[in-house]
Order: structure tokens, then C-alpha cells, then sequence
């Protein structure tokens, strides 16, 4: 697979997507909702506590919410950008067309997931300046949010690519979508139900036993939830909290980048290898 960076998909995909007022339309709600959900907080907690300052420890409460709102954010709204990427071209019969012209597939693919995740990031952008409140009131150290914004980019890029391959794969955009959403639902949610369930068996074998025992499973289903992850970000003690429990001295943190990159670099080769296979098949 050549790189490179003269992608006219990509260009075609920016300027569609840019140039549309929907998507401004949106990021300018998304900055409106961000605005009062701070301004409220910041006035709800000094209204509770009586005072006419905002404190350090209530700063750092806020950035934590501002961060899942994020998460939450990357999560719901990036199967939706790409899950219909190559899908919604077959079903248009505008897929042939692209494919016979001189771009190779892993220009199509990567000018797809490309342009997605470049409408996620201005979004996250955008919001930077609500972030910059934060560090108005202290409690917030710039490697927090550095940590905070990169894993934000690692969790996006895995799920976009994880949807374009299911575009790919799956003839159906709506199709290709519920799969889309199941993977992100099972990455965020089953996983973190089962570790829970994990937990609580340790602890119950902990106190029959006296001995805390090893668990594989419990430390990999942390390393793997993006929830679990930015926790552990914002509560210092969790990690090592986890690792305690599990019996396993190695990062989450560390799993989480192995996991999530091996699934990008997985997913983005299955789609560019399954392309023009699909189409044949099709045809």
C-alpha cells in the first residue's frame, strides 16, 4: 500500500462535508449545549456551596464530565459518520465509478475514514476554548489533558475504522451501522458489565481465600473499555487500583493503545484487501 497525500477522495469528502451548512449547524448546538452544561455547573456549585469562587477540586470535577461528554460523543456519533462510508456509495451505484478511476483502495478507504475523523476533530477543537475555563481555576495539569485528548484521538480512530470496514464488508448501510454499534455497545458497555461481574468474583474468592488470585480476564477487559480507561485517567489511584486486584502489573493504559491500534491497523487493511473483492462479487 503506497502512501499518498494527493487523495482526491479525500479532498471530494472534505468539501462535501464542509461546505454543508448541516455541519455547522451542528457543531454551533454542540458549542451552545457544551456552554450551558459549564456555565450552569460552575453557578449550580457555587450556589450549593455558598461561596463566590470556584475551587481547584470542583475544577477538576468538571473537566472529568467535559472528558466523558467527549468520550461519549466519539462513541455515538463516529459509527454514524462512517459506517455508510463505502455502503452508501454501493448503494447509490457510485462505487463502480470510483473504483475505476486511478486511485488505489487504500486512497479510498483512508480518504473516507479521513474525512470523518476531520469533522470529529473540529468538533473536539471547537471545544477547547470551554476547556480553557478549567485551567482558569486550577486543578487541571496540561499532561491531564494531553493524556485526555490523545486517547480521545486513538478511541475515534479505531471505532471509525472499525465502521468503514463494516461499510465494506456489509452491502447495507443500515446493516453495516447496527454492526457498527454493536462493536462500539460491546467495547463500552458488555465489557465493562463483565468486569464488573469479574470484580466481584475476585473479591468474593479474596475473602474466602484470603489470597487475592490472578486475573487475566479482568485486567484485559480494562484495558479495553474506553470508560474504565479515562477513569483511571481522572481517579489516580484506579490503575493501580486495578492492577492490585487483578494481579497483573501492567498498564492499562498500555493495553488500551496495543488493543485499540492493532484493531485500526486490522480493520483499515481488511477493508482495503475486501473492496474490490466485494465488488466483483457484486457485479
Amino acid at each position: 500500500m503506497k502512501m499518498n497525500f494527493n487523495n482526491p477522495v479525500l479532498f471530494k469528502e472534505l468539501k462535501l462535508r464542509f461546505r454543508s451548512p448541516k455541519s455547522f449547524v451542528g457543531i454551533l448546538f454542540y458549542l451552545i449545549a457544551m456552554c450551558i452544561f459549564v456555565f450552569g455547573f460552575i453557578f449550580a456549585t457555587m450556589t450549593m456551596s455558598g461561596t463566590s469562587y470556584f475551587r481547584p477540586s470542583e475544577s477538576f470535577i468538571l473537566f472529568g464530565l467535559l472528558a466523558f461528554i467527549q468520550l461519549g460523543l466519539v462513541l455515538f456519533i463516529t459509527p454514524g459518520l462512517t459506517a455508510g462510508a463505502i455502503s452508501s456509495e454501493r448503494e447509490k451505484q457510485t462505487l463502480s465509478i470510483l473504483l475505476t478511476t486511478s486511485q488505489s483502495s487504500f486512497q479510498i478507504i483512508s480518504g473516507k475514514l479521513s474525512s470523518s475523523i476531520a469533522f470529529l476533530l473540529l468538533l473536539i477543537v471547537a471545544g477547547l476554548p470551554v476547556y480553557s475555563l478549567v485551567f482558569l481555576f486550577g486543578g487541571i495539569s496540561p499532561l491531564d489533558f494531553v493524556k485526555v485528548f490523545f486517547f480521545l484521538f486513538v478511541t475515534l480512530l479505531a471505532i471509525g475504522s472499525v465502521g468503514v470496514m463494516f461499510s465494506t464488508l456489509i452491502r447495507r448501510t443500515i446493516v453495516s451501522m447496527i454492526a457498527t454499534y454493536g462493536t462500539m455497545l460491546f467495547l463500552s458497555v458488555v465489557t465493562g458489565f463483565i468486569f464488573l461481574i469479574v470484580m466481584q468474583m475476585i473479591e468474593f474468592n479474596h475473602m474466602g481465600t484470603g489470597t487475592p488470585p490472578t486475573s487475566i480476564l479482568g485486567h484485559i477487559l480494562a484495558s479495553i473499555n474506553p470508560a474504565i480507561l479515562f477513569a483511571s485517567f481522572l481517579s489516580t489511584g484506579m490503575g493501580d487500583s486495578i492492577s492490585e486486584m487483578t494481579q497483573v502489573k501492567f498498564p492499562i493504559w498500555i493495553g488500551y493503545l496495543i488493543f485499540y491500534l492493532s484493531l485500526t491497523v486490522i480493520s483499515l487493511f481488511i477493508s482495503v484487501k475486501k473492496l474490490r473483492v466485494n465488488m466483483k462479487r457484486s457485479k
